[in-house]
């Protein structure tokens, strides 16, 4: 096993370029990751220097974003192709099932070319929940509510961007789409019994798991189950995604920035360590650094360090290598030499047709 620094936080940075106190937190040794939004973004030139920048305070930082396709993707200008909500491809199963495993798997080739062409490394995408009907927050989103359909059009996807050397997060587990609540703005329950969650929700997670890079728990409660979110449960993460479904990738927890994370009033170090506690790898952090200068960024870090040095969590090095093979497995194509490429065209046109 190749040794790598224990680094489990993915921090957020604050605008189109690096200032020096982006600097400053991404050269500590807890910093694993950076994750890009809208607000990073101005355009593709922008973006590959921004990402340079990154990888140049430290190579093995990981440059992740949200990029789904329909109303969850972070870069829209520039050349980027919209690309649709998982829902349209989950209608299109219901009148060709090999045609919408065509377009999931061009959506996932063009998704990561663009992303790579641009210095990014890392989507979290794709989403397994179930279409429930009553989820806002995931709504269209969703595949479909068939988990049989989510799992095959997942693994579709999964496989277009692996053609172009990127990795991916099959997200939120044990399954988002039956609670209502959105955890962004509000903590999220699902009074379902285990037995139940694991033959609906968590289905495609478990046919998945011998293929999956790396999954996001959700930040739902489950009281049958645990009375802590399941992206603060060691019996979710530890005995049932670990233990029982066989997961052997990343387990990368959603920002702790959602009211749903830190509904019992936690701050974010207190979260950050119950969640490194409960067998999550690396911890999401968002939207910090506009705020106060990122003060809450900084003190994250001193106090999640003093954490370390009390023997309050202990640095995991199969959690580090997790971290290091979601890097990319291959050099990214650059953006002049996409617009010509074969493989890329025939994706884009099989997107839409």
């Amino acid at each position: 096993m190749q040794l790598v620094p224990p680094s489990p936080l993915i921090l957020d940075v604050a605008g189109l370029q690096l200032t020096a106190a982006d600097r400053k937190r991404l050269r500590h040794p807890l910093v694993g990751g950076v994750v890009l939004f809208a607000r990073n973004w101005e355009s593709r030139a922008q973006l590959l220097a921004l990402c340079a920048q990154i990888k140049a305070v430290r190579a093995d930082l990981l440059i992740a974003v949200d990029h789904e396709g329909g109303r969850v993707q972070r870069f829209r200008t520039d050349g980027f192709t919209h690309l649709p909500a998982m829902r349209e491809l989950g209608a299109h199963w219901m009148i060709d099932a090999l045609g919408a495993m065509r377009r999931a798997a061009a959506c996932g080739v063009v998704l990561a070319a663009e992303l790579r062409a641009c210095g990014v490394d890392f989507s979290f995408t794709p989403v397994l929940d179930l279409d429930w009907g009553d989820s806002s927050v995931i709504g269209d989103r969703a595949f479909h509510a068939d988990a049989r359909v989510v799992t095959v059009l997942a693994q579709s996807l999964m496989q277009g961007m692996a053609r172009m050397g990127m990795a991916h997060c099959a997200k939120h587990f044990p399954g988002h789409g039956y609670a209502r609540a959105d955890t962004h703005i509000a903590a999220a329950e699902d009074p379902r019994p285990l037995e139940t969650l694991l033959a609906a929700d968590a289905a495609p997670f478990h046919w998945l798991a011998p293929g999956l890079r790396a999954v996001m728990p959700a930040h739902v409660v489950y009281p049958a189950v645990d009375a802590q979110p399941a992206g603060f449960s060691t019996a979710w993460l530890r005995i049932i995604l670990r233990e029982r479904i066989g997961f052997t990738g990343a387990i990368i927890s959603d920002d702790l920035g959602m009211a749903a994370a830190r509904a019992q009033g936690q701050s974010l170090s207190q979260a950050v360590l119950q969640g490194l506690q409960a067998g999550c790898d690396l911890m999401l952090v968002c939207n910090q650094s506009p705020i106060d200068g990122g003060r809450a960024l900084d003190v994250l870090l001193r106090e999640v360090d003093d954490a370390l040095d009390r023997g309050q969590w202990s640095p995991d090095e199969r959690s580090a290598q997790r971290r290091f093979d979601l890097l990319p497995s291959q050099p990214p194509i650059a953006w002049d030499d996409l617009m010509v490429s074969d493989t890329y065209l025939a994706a884009l046109e099989a997107v839409f047709s």
